[in-house]
C-alpha cells in the first residue's frame, strides 16, 4: 500500500510510519500544558522532525476520557498559529487533530495536510466534503460515545466486528462524499470506548482490520491500560510498556504508530520493521 498527495510519499511497504503528538492544550492526559505556548509547540515539533517523525499531528482539544469539547474559536486559537509557522520550518505532513470541520478547513488553509478525526466522520456531517475539497488523507476511527462518556461501562457483542463494521460505513461515508479509497486511514481506537480488555484483544487481532484493505493507524502511547499492566505506574512511567506495545502492534499489522516519545518509538519501529521483513532499510 502507498499513500501520495501533494508534496507526500508514504510507502506502507518500506517501513512503519511514526506520528509524533503535538497537544497545544492545557489539559492533555499526559503532556497537557507542555506544548500549550506557541513558542514551546514549534520548538517541539522541530525536535520531533529530527528525532525521527515522518508525520506530526496537532491537536487543540483534548480528548481523554470525561474531557470538555472546548469552542471551535479556543480550537482555532489554539491551532492554527502552530500550524501556520511550522509549514513554514518543516518539510513532512502536518495533520490536524479535531473532528471538527471549520476546523479542519483552517488548519488545511493554514497548511495542514492530513486530518485525524476520532469520530470517524461521525460528529460533523460536514467534515467529509471538507476533506474532499482538499483531497488530503483522512484518519478515519472507531470510538464509542463521545469523549465525556466514552469510558463509563463500554460494552460490545463482538467487539472486532462492531469497529470493523463502524470503520467501513464510516468508510463508505468517505467515498460517497469523494474522498478517495487511497486517502483513507484506519484507526480502531484504543482507549475510545474500550475497556482494559478490550485494548488487549484489538493489539492482539489487529491483523484482522487489514480486511478493510486500508493503512492501519494505532495510538497507545502512554495510555490507561499500559499503566495497569505494570503495577498503575503514572503517564511519566509508561515508556518500556508503550515500546513494547508499538513492537505487538507493528508485528500484527500497524503502519503507522500514533507516540509522545518520538526518538524512542522510531527506534523500536526499526527494529520492528527489520524483523518483520528480515532485512535492514
Amino acid at each position: 500500500m502507498r499513500l501520495a498527495w501533494k508534496d507526500f510519499f508514504l510507502d506502507f511497504s518500506k517501513k512503519t510510519y511514526i506520528m509524533g503528538i503535538l497537544n497545544v492544550t492545557p489539559d492533555s492526559f499526559s503532556d497537557g500544558g507542555l506544548y500549550f505556548d506557541k513558542s514551546a509547540a514549534i520548538k517541539r515539533a522541530i525536535q520531533m522532525v529530527e528525532d525521527g517523525a515522518d508525520i506530526v499531528d496537532i491537536g487543540g482539544e483534548s480528548t481523554r476520557p470525561g474531557s470538555e469539547p472546548v469552542t471551535i474559536e479556543e480550537e482555532l486559537r489554539r491551532t492554527i498559529p502552530v500550524i501556520d509557522a511550522l509549514a513554514k520550518e518543516i518539510k513532512i505532513p502536518i495533520s490536524i487533530d479535531t473532528y471538527k470541520s471549520e476546523v479542519a478547513k483552517s488548519a488545511l488553509d493554514a497548511g495542514a495536510s492530513m486530518v485525524n478525526d476520532i469520530s470517524g466522520l461521525r460528529f460533523d456531517p460536514d467534515m467529509p466534503e471538507v476533506v474532499s475539497e482538499y483531497k488530503v488523507p483522512v484518519v478515519i476511527m472507531h470510538i464509542k460515545g463521545a469523549p465525556k462518556n466514552m469510558q463509563v461501562n463500554p460494552v460490545y457483542e463482538a467487539l472486532i466486528h462492531e469497529i470493523m463494521d463502524y470503520l467501513m460505513i464510516s468508510i463508505r461515508v468517505a467515498v460517497k462524499s469523494g474522498i478517495a479509497e487511497d486517502k483513507i486511514i484506519i484507526d480502531p481506537g484504543i482507549g475510545f470506548g474500550k475497556t482494559f480488555d478490550h485494548n488487549l484483544e484489538i493489539i492482539n487481532n489487529l491483523r484482522e482490520f487489514t480486511f478493510l484493505g486500508k493503512p492501519i493507524l494505532i495510538g497507545l502511547s502512554r495510555k490507561a491500560f499500559i499503566g495497569k499492566i505494570l503495577g498503575d505506574v503514572p503517564v511519566t512511567d509508561r515508556l518500556e510498556g508503550t515500546a513494547a506495545a508499538v513492537a505487538v502492534s507493528i508485528m500484527n499489522g500497524a503502519n503507522i504508530i500514533r507516540v509522545h516519545d518520538v526518538k524512542e518509538m522510531a527506534r523500536v519501529a526499526k527494529v520492528a520493521d527489520a524483523i518483520k521483513r528480515e532485512q535492514v532499510s
